[in-house]
């Protein structure tokens, strides 16, 4: 990779350079406590231009909760920043399996969680309609959604193994 992390963060809006590494990003993530995920140390990488990091596995861990932006002393956008890394790492094709997964499925489904059978009859015997409002209940409405999965190159990323 050419770009300079720090830059490309930059030119996204996201100015990571004013990070006193305080820690509160890090002591306060609800994931970080039960994972590897230490939001510091990859906004540290990112900002030596450590291109590793986009490879990191941590980096994925993150639920995009805003607790860590939230609490940040600077009001660094830490949680926008974490998604713009997640963005360049996927552009090198770096993505985790069970995230590759899932846009299989949004793809093919147009949801993460597609509904089965067995979720059908449970929703009607709580008196719902058996397909909520989404596209899988409207055939036009995933069709059209899988074009701009098309248009924005979604399919393609996925693809990459």
């Amino acid at each position: 990779m050419n770009e300079k992390l720090p830059k490309v963060l930059k030119a996204a809006g996201l100015d990571i350079l004013s990070c006193m590494q305080c820690g509160t990003c890090t002591g306060s993530c609800p994931s970080g406590r039960q994972t590897a995920l230490n939001t510091r140390r990859i906004l540290r990488d990112a900002r030596k231009n450590r291109v590793a990091i986009l490879s990191d596995d941590a980096l994925w861990l993150c639920t995009t909760c805003y607790t860590c932006q939230e609490r940040c002393p600077r009001n660094i956008p830490i949680t926008e920043a974490l998604l713009e890394l997640r963005r360049l790492a996927i552009k090198e094709g770096f993505m985790l399996p069970e995230h590759r997964k899932i846009s299989e499925m949004v793809v093919e489904f147009g949801h993460a969680v597609p509904l089965d059978k067995e979720t059908k009859q449970k929703r009607e015997e709580l008196g719902l309609d058996p397909i909520p409002e989404t596209v899988q209940k409207y055939p036009e409405a995933l069709q059209e959604l899988r074009n701009l999965l098309k248009a924005c190159k979604f399919d393609e990323i996925v693809a990459q193994k």
